[in-house]
């Protein structure tokens, strides 16, 4: 065989090594989804292209097969031209070349060209590698078998994913633009939806707005209605850690225009009780099957802890619901490029993710108000003030219970250096 020859067998192995590389990473990047839906749409070549991604493994291993052939082959046949042109320093010129070659022409080009185009480049390569396929099938069976005795020595592992991991894989596709800004926050409210207690985003004891059965008028309810915005108020007899029922606004009118008179303990409505533990993906089915929209949490010892709602429970997914009587809080308010006022009642994890902040702990409370009060060490009055990683925090509105408003003043570089 001539030198000629070998020069355009060793070319048509290295060209037939890019080959197996850019089809490796074609069908492991392709999006599965769009292939099925081709397939679905009537399209015979994806339909065979996903044919293949069903047995990614067998795929893989007759890729694996090529690959090692080619290599193999073209690395021999090399030796054996430069070692006639060379002599003995051509095996060592022979190593040198044919890396370069293989590392440029058999991995860095094709597998770019197909990371960019993968499922137009799988489709089209795809009777290519069913033939392969079809005709490495022996080699591949004693790969499969080898596979077989590690799954039977190490046990099946499929692939799993965590919330977190998942997480992240939706943010990657929201930063390359596969997805938009609110189907993003929608997959993953959705993700973190299981993981959620009723005591993380229910309404506490001190904010509920209730009715004493045996001492209201109809002018009092009236104010709480309008003042409120609330449709429904729970009712409570002697003390508000028993409540008894809920008003509904609707009935609490029809009542009052057509029949002119209100006996409120005729018209409540049975209320479910719940626990801050338990999920809102489970109360959220409890609400489906009792059809009502209110929930009383009770805490370890039967007192209420605060009330939750189904919009309460759906605005984890979908954000905030405003009506017409709802005012819009801003719980963020901009000062200047440094320093914000956060409303105190926010989620204080909600708070930190919103300044892009991490965090080194997890805390059992859940509101800005007892993160601040925690890191004081009391109940803090207006003008108290502490330092936290890059932010100087100080209280600027509260009350004898609870923080209602804190100031973030986020310091730069050089303050931080200057405090060091």
């Amino acid at each position: 065989m001539s030198n000629s020859d070998l020069l355009i067998i060793i070319t048509i192995l290295v060209l037939c090594y890019s080959f197996f590389s850019a089809s490796e990473t074609a069908f492991s990047s392709l999006n599965k989804i769009k292939i099925k839906a081709l397939a679905n749409s009537g399209n015979k070549r994806a339909e065979k292209t996903y044919q293949l991604t069903e047995d990614f493994s067998k795929l893989l291993n007759t890729i694996l097969v090529g690959n090692t052939i080619v290599n193999v082959v073209s690395a021999s046949l090399a030796t054996v031209l430069f070692t006639r042109m060379l002599g003995e320093s051509g095996v060592t010129i022979s190593s040198i070349v044919m890396t370069l070659l293989i590392m440029i022409i058999g991995e860095i080009i094709p597998k770019n060209i197909a990371k960019y185009v993968p499922e137009k480049f799988a489709m089209s390569v795809t009777p290519i590698l069913s033939f392969l396929v079809w005709i490495f099938t022996p080699l591949t069976f004693i790969f499969r078998y080898v596979e077989g005795l590690f799954e039977k020595i190490y046990g099946n592992q499929p692939d799993s994913y965590s919330t977190d991991e998942f997480i992240t894989m939706v943010e990657e596709a929201n930063e390359d633009g596969d997805i938009e800004d609110h189907e993003a926050d929608l997959i993953t409210n959705a993700l973190e939806f299981n993981d959620l207690d009723v005591g993380e985003i229910l309404t506490p004891r001190i904010d509920v707005i209730a009715v004493d059965i045996d001492d209201y008028t109809i002018e009092d309810i009236e104010l709480k209605y309008r003042d409120s915005g609330f449709s429904r108020l729970p009712v409570y007899k002697e003390t508000i850690d028993n409540i008894i029922g809920v008003l509904i606004e609707k009935d609490f009118y029809y009542h009052l225009f057509y029949e002119k008179s209100v006996d409120i303990k005729s018209i409540l409505k049975d209320v479910i009780y719940t626990s801050p533990q338990v999920k809102i993906s489970s109360l959220l089915k409890q609400f489906q099957t009792s059809k009502t929209h209110m929930a009383i949490v009770v805490d370890e010892y039967g007192g209420t802890e605060g009330i939750i709602t189904m919009e309460d429970i759906l605005e984890e997914l979908v954000g905030e619901i405003y009506d017409e009587h709802d005012e819009v809080v801003e719980y963020y308010k901009k000062i200047d490029e440094d320093t914000y006022l956060v409303k105190a009642d926010v989620d204080y994890e909600d708070m930190f993710e919103h300044f892009g902040i991490e965090l080194d702990e997890e805390y059992e409370f859940n509101t800005t108000s007892a993160w601040v009060i925690d890191m004081l060490d009391k109940i803090p009055v207006k003008g108290d003030s502490f330092d936290f990683k890059n932010m100087h925090i100080e209280v600027t509105d509260a009350d004898s219970k609870k923080v209602n408003e804190i100031k973030i003043t986020f310091k730069k570089q050089s303050d931080e250096l200057k405090d060091k």
